[in-house]
């Protein structure tokens, strides 16, 4: 995500939203501003993330979300990384 994400609590949130949808995987910060998540799950709950994100918390302004596929990890959680 790109915007005011960083400082706003994006992460806990996130973290929290995917949780609640039965996704697994992690958020992070990234060291220009932007914060990246990786998750897994069905089509439907994964949209349902991407949606949030486009509004994420309150407290952000996101500006742009960027997609992309990426290989299945397997992981069983979803996890805030530093």
């Amino acid at each position: 995500m790109e915007g005011s994400v960083q400082g706003v609590g994006f992460r806990s949130a996130c973290c929290r939203r995917a949780t609640e949808l039965g996704l697994y995987g992690w958020v992070r910060n990234l060291s220009d501003g932007r914060v990246e998540v990786q998750a897994e799950g069905t089509s439907i709950e994964l949209n349902e993330l991407r949606l949030w994100c486009e509004r994420g918390p309150s407290t952000a302004k996101v500006r742009l979300v960027r997609l992309s596929h990426l290989p299945i990890t397997g992981d069983d959680w979803f996890e805030i990384r530093p």
